[in-house]
């Protein structure tokens, strides 16, 4: 590569690569360019000013491609530098949902709604809380009425009819016994 064909500005998207100075953007065809034999002058235009107005917008169509083109070269580089970085389109997501995430937990917002949440959840807390305590005595009082007592001693008779006095504790279960005992519960 001749040193003296090579583009020097470290702000040049063509950095290090071989500029052909016989390729000029003036010998490319610009969309747009109108010329004089095709479309009639609008009114009130001369001649001169058309033809003045003609070469502005050459010009400027041939800085849109050139701002492209370089646009186009300082993507290809910010992508290699990345790819070096190992930065990949997956780890930028990932940076950019977390730094989104962030902001939110810091958002007014976002803090305003946690507290309500927060004070809810306590609120419910408390109240299941006493729903419970209020059924477990309301158990304990059912327990010892006299509905209940009749209720358990009725069940007691039918299990001793039922089992036998083993099933008290009283008879050693025999090794083929399958019938859980309290040494020995099912689970």
């Amino acid at each position: 590569m001749d040193p003296a064909s090579q583009d020097i500005n470290l702000n040049s998207p063509n950095k290090g690569l071989s500029v052909d100075h016989a390729d000029s953007q003036s010998d490319m065809v610009v969309e747009g360019a109108v010329g004089n034999s095709v479309n009639p002058l609008p009114p009130g235009l001369t001649e001169e000013e058309a033809e003045e107005l003609r070469t502005e917008l050459t010009k400027v169509e041939e800085e849109i491609n050139t701002l492209r083109q370089v646009l186009s070269a300082k993507e290809r580089h910010a992508t290699e530098l990345k790819r070096k970085l190992g930065l990949s389109p997956l780890n930028e997501l990932k940076q950019n949902l977390s730094k989104s995430w962030q902001d939110v937990q810091t958002s007014n917002a976002y803090k305003k709604t946690q507290e309500t949440l927060s004070q809810a959840g306590q609120k419910t807390s408390a109240a299941l809380s006493t729903v419970g305590t209020a059924i477990s005595r309301r158990l304990g009082d059912m327990r010892n009425s006299a509905t209940f007592k009749s209720f358990e001693d009725k069940m007691g008779n039918l299990k001793y009819k039922v089992v036998g006095p083993r099933g008290n504790g009283d008879a050693v279960g025999s090794p083929t016994d399958t019938t859980p005992t309290q040494e020995n519960p099912p689970f």
